[in-house]
């Protein structure tokens, strides 16, 4: 046959950016008035003042987060006779450290990054070992019955707490460790990656999104998920990287106001960002080109978008004391409502599973779903 054999077809996938009116307001001027979103933006401010935690709760964990850290730095310089495992490092990580915690949640993270392999029975060593010298550093001072600290030890590692805050010792190695680890002997190692992916995510939030507009953002779309099923399996690190883009990533470069930065939001997700086919987000912390929607399923995106395409048009005609919480509930994804005169009615699945596949080939579609890290540190498991 002239010509030779041909080669199979090989499809490639393509990943294309949704649609951003942000970023195309050059090629599509406003027509309209300039809308008076003074309303939205005191409601966004009044309810970022509802979700943040006082000053007493603040005071709290902080108290507590700085006497753990001060028995762990010891431990890292001077271990005295304590020879059962090595810390090389101690670094806090998530919502707390971030400035991102939300009323009632008064629980922080610290990882603490093992020089030797994490066996169980170190991790149990450690923790006592903190217990002992907590108290040891306390004798001086008159505790509350409520102040007193209790211990919990757990598959990451171990809790210390009192009545009022609680922090999480997370317990990882270094990376050259992880190829070591055997699972009956050691702490699972997804967990460990996962503690060190923690400190990389906060390591970049610290450089790149420490802007107060940001903080208040994200503190709002945590109350989202929260309320939202649609959104619960958005992580805590997606959250930060979508409130990231909403406000900085715009021509001017300069933060925008949160009243546009939060409807941005809703724009993004109705317009796809977090489908299969879309761009996504890129994690600024992993190497390669990971999106890190693929740690949802397809089913979860699909419900995730046609739910914030339904909160947008409620948004748009003005319900959104609804979506923030301040009034009604969350019947307004199932049900249908009136808005000044305008029908929303909730939109339905897209996304049907198939039934004819083998059970190990659901996840493929037009992509392959990547297997990722995602932050299941301290505070999408804490919130």
């Amino acid at each position: 046959m002239r010509g030779g054999i041909r080669p199979p077809f090989k499809k490639t996938f393509v990943p294309r950016h949704p649609f951003d009116l942000t970023l195309t307001e050059v090629v599509f001027p406003k027509v309209s008035p300039v809308v008076d979103d003074s309303a939205l933006t005191a409601a966004l401010l009044k309810r970022n003042q509802d979700l943040s935690p006082s000053p007493t709760e603040q005071a709290a964990i902080g108290n507590l987060v700085t006497k753990v850290q001060v028995v762990l730095d010891n431990l890292v310089v001077a271990p005295g006779d304590f020879n059962t495992c090595q810390l090389e490092e101690v670094r806090q990580v998530g919502s707390f450290k971030k400035g991102t915690i939300l009323s009632g949640n008064n629980v922080a993270d610290v990882v603490v990054i093992l020089k030797t392999l994490p066996t169980k029975e170190a991790c149990e060593a450690l923790a006592k070992k903190v217990e002992a010298d907590l108290k040891t550093s306390m004798k001086t001072e008159v505790l509350a019955k409520g102040e007193q600290h209790t211990l919990e030890i757990h598959d990451r590692g171990f809790d210390v707490s009192n009545s009022q805050a609680r922090v999480r010792i997370l317990i990882a190695t270094l990376p050259q460790n992880l190829r070591k680890l055997e699972p009956e002997i050691h702490m699972d190692h997804k967990l460990m990656q996962s503690h060190l992916a923690a400190i990389r995510h906060t390591r970049w939030f610290e450089e790149n999104a420490h802007h107060s507009s940001i903080k208040v953002l994200i503190r709002i779309l945590k109350d989202l998920t929260k309320r939202f099923d649609a959104f619960s399996p958005l992580s805590s690190w997606m959250l930060d990287l979508i409130a990231h883009l909403a406000i900085m990533n715009n021509p001017s470069r300069q933060a925008l106001p949160i009243n546009l930065a939060f409807r941005r939001v809703f724009q993004l997700l109705s317009a796809g960002l977090f489908l299969p086919g879309s761009a996504g987000i890129t994690d600024p912390t992993e190497p390669g080109h990971i999106r890190v929607h693929t740690a949802m399923t397809l089913e979860q995106q699909d419900v995730c978008c046609y739910t914030a395409q339904t909160l947008l048009r409620v948004l748009a005609h003005g319900g959104y004391k609804h979506i923030l919480g301040l009034e009604g509930n969350t019947s307004i994804v199932r049900e249908m409502s009136v808005w000044n005169g305008v029908v929303v009615s909730p939109l339905k699945p897209v996304y049907e599973k198939p039934t004819d596949k083998k059970e190990g080939d659901l996840e493929e579609d037009i992509e392959m779903i990547e297997n990722e890290n995602e932050d299941i540190g301290s505070d999408d498991a804490a919130e």
